[in-house]
């Protein structure tokens, strides 16, 4: 079996500009920000970013690398609206296509499947179909003539996501309460790239957990990282939950003087030393 594992650099290495990424997780939970922040360190911009949103859109928005969000939301959890985000749109910084949650799932399972789009019967009598005039309606050709929302596909250049445990062949385990849809956005892209806390052997991810948290499937996986902390400060259950200090600091810093401090190094090991500095300074 072909060894898949690579450093962060690697991954975004193989990512060009202009690129519609997915990234996986959900709001502040258990997103690939060591990923993200490899990402703001390359030349890599003008993106289309397909996510359900939470500081990882925060970051590329602030770093201006954003050229389209395609998003149901944009949350911190317990920060209800992503301050980045929020500043970006109001400035008129990139195109925004919101869609509803089931909507943008349907989406994945199109693009995972290969399909135009999927009808759906989410987004009929709201404001979606009103805000996003490019979408379209289908009639089913059955006896019941029901119209439906017809989602188109959510194609992904490359995809983005961080689980608790994965085997050097790219088969990823997620020990948390949710799999986030993480494994629809590897099987929606042309490559997925996924980080995780610890690399184990193909036998330990099946010793204590229920087969079914082998989420990601190795045959849509083209990278694996070992990236302990690797989704800080989102949570990563039962790893470790989310940084609260830390995410109400960078809520609240502006934004030259955070990326300074925790994003500008070489690596991801100098981010996770400046962050163990900044939490000393607050015992």
């Amino acid at each position: 079996m072909t060894d898949k594992t690579m450093s962060c650099e690697e991954a975004v290495g193989r990512l060009c500009s202009g690129m519609t990424v997915g990234i996986g997780g959900w709001g502040s939970r258990r997103k690939p920000m060591a990923l993200v922040r490899a990402l703001l360190r390359s030349e890599v911009t003008d993106l289309t970013v397909v996510a359900y949103g939470g500081p990882d859109v925060g970051l590329l928005a602030a770093a201006g690398r954003i050229r389209r969000l395609v998003a149901p939301f944009v949350t911190l959890d317990s920060i209800p609206l992503e301050p980045r985000y929020r500043a970006a749109r109001e400035s008129g910084a990139f195109a925004l296509t919101e869609l509803d949650e089931a909507m943008f799932m349907w989406g994945l399972h199109a693009a995972a499947n290969r399909l135009p789009f999927l009808p759906v019967r989410a987004g009929q009598g709201s404001d979606v179909m009103r805000i996003n005039p490019e979408l379209r309606t289908v009639v089913s050709p059955y006896g019941d003539g029901e119209e439906f929302t017809a989602v188109p596909a959510l194609r992904l250049d490359a995809a983005l996501v961080h689980v608790n445990r994965a085997d050097r062949r790219g088969n990823g385990q997620y020990l948390g309460p949710d799999p986030y849809f993480d494994d629809l956005f590897c099987e929606a892209a042309d490559a997925a790239y996924v980080s995780c806390e610890r690399l184990v052997d193909t036998a330990e991810l099946t010793k204590e957990a229920a087969p079914q948290s082998l989420l990601v499937n190795r045959a849509n996986v083209t990278g694996v990282i070992e990236t302990p902390g690797g989704a800080h400060f989102t949570s990563c259950v039962p790893d470790y939950g989310r940084d609260e200090p830390f995410q109400k600091l960078y809520a609240t810093t502006p934004w030259p003087e955070f990326a300074a401090r925790f994003l500008s190094g070489p690596d991801e090991r100098a981010y996770q030393e400046a962050v163990r500095a900044w939490q000393e300074e607050q015992r």
